[in-house]
């Protein structure tokens, strides 16, 4: 596709070149074509076509404009079929029979869908599996310490995860469908036993010069072999048309999310987010910085009702020595309550400052297979003791891939 591309951008030049001597119209509707399809939006550039043979071709440079489209959509009968008659009615130039001979010689665009995926084996440890206190006395609103019971305190175990992911494209427009899976079992803690299925899908779009791309998404989780939780998630990224430094990318990301808990009651909510994030690539370098407002909505029983919160995260990754990668991640959840958790027993509203910072290594062992050493550790504060508590994990991961 990257050589089709940059076949397609020289014979651009070519023809722009050869109609440079052809009176100007108002707008230049076969570059505006050109760029739709360069950048995947190939709806728009169908719809150009539309108003290109609406409006007739008024010379052959025109005709030629027509034919160069339709063989870059892929219509290779349409486009051969005005190359032949740009030769038989115009008598073109050498120039313009050139460019016609090479495109004949590379053949016009063949989409086919890409698919991409991957699958995961790891073994790792965890320090604190079931996200035990980090203090093992509560103290209630009356003054009388309590123990915590010993399944609420911290409690350690190996585990080993197999998953997959999964993306294929549904059209030439860009449209995407994706899905996760995922399957972790510890050695000793059998109760923290998980799976999950997500799936879901993506559209491109734009709006006046907006960049635009919606997705929905579907999931499940099981624990301990039962269903516990079920996800739905829309979300919208939009990417203003701003002129930003070589490498540099900005949007705005938006999203609605619904929890449904099977086995808690009270529990469910719905999550409303907005951020902006801020992202730079090179060729050994990436990094991106997000921060994140969010407004959590449960029920009128909901142990310290609705919350609002803000997030933020830091992400860095660069090649440090041959093919060997290095990840830096930090992220950061503040939550805030908004009424006393449980009047009676726990007379505080609840504040929730949770950080994970994680660091990974990675390194190809095969074109298609990396190694992944990824260490990570969480430090989640609060007011209210018995939730705060402390864990760090490390994992070795396999991943084979069609990369």
């Amino acid at each position: 596709m990257k050589k089709y591309l940059l076949a397609l951008l020289a014979a651009l030049l070519c023809a722009t070149a050869a109609r440079a001597q052809e009176p100007p119209v108002e707008e230049d509707l076969y570059l505006t074509a050109m760029q739709s399809i360069a950048e995947g939006r190939r709806a728009d550039a169908s719809l150009i076509l539309e108003r290109l043979i609406a409006r007739g071709p008024q010379h052959a440079g025109e005709w030629l404009d027509l034919a160069m489209i339709q063989c870059a959509l892929g219509n290779g009968a349409d486009a051969e079929s005005l190359f032949a008659r740009i030769e038989r009615e115009f008598q073109p130039p050498p120039g313009i029979r050139d460019i016609i001979q090479q495109q004949r010689q590379q053949g016009c665009y063949l989409w086919k869908p890409q698919v991409l995926w991957g699958l995961n084996l790891s073994r790792g440890y965890d320090s604190n599996v079931n996200q035990g206190a980090s203090t093992p006395y509560y103290t209630d609103s009356n003054g009388v310490p309590l123990e915590l019971l010993p399944e609420y305190k911290p409690h350690s175990d190996s585990y080993t995860i197999l998953s997959g992911d999964y993306l294929r494209e549904l059209d030439q427009d860009g449209d995407i469908a994706f899905a996760q899976a995922h399957l972790r079992q510890y050695g000793h803690q059998t109760a923290y036993n998980s799976a999950s299925l997500f799936i879901g899908a993506e559209h491109p779009w734009q709006l006046a010069r907006w960049q635009m791309r919606s997705s929905a998404l579907l999931g499940a989780l099981t624990l301990g072999g039962v269903l516990y939780q079920e996800q739905a998630q829309l979300q919208l990224r939009a990417a203003p048309p701003l002129k930003l430094p070589k490498g540099y990318d900005l949007s705005m990301l938006g999203s609605i999310s619904r929890t449904n808990y099977r086995t808690l009651a009270n529990f469910d909510a719905t999550t409303y987010e907005l951020r902006p994030v801020l992202g730079y690539r090179s060729d050994t370098v990436q990094a991106q910085a997000a921060i994140g407002y969010q407004r959590d909505l449960g029920s009128a029983e909901r142990p310290g009702g609705d919350r609002s919160g803000w997030s933020a995260r830091l992400y860095g990754r660069r090649l440090l020595w041959e093919a060997l990668q290095g990840e830096l991640e930090l992220t950061g959840q503040r939550w805030s309550g908004q009424q006393v958790y449980s009047p009676g027993v726990i007379d505080v509203a609840r504040r929730q400052n949770n950080l994970v910072l994680r660091t990974v290594l990675s390194y190809p062992i095969q074109h298609d297979q990396t190694l992944q050493l990824e260490w990570r550790a969480v430090r989640n504060r609060e007011n209210i003791s018995i939730f705060q508590y402390n864990a760090h994990q490390i994992q070795l991961t396999w991943r084979w891939s069609n990369l």
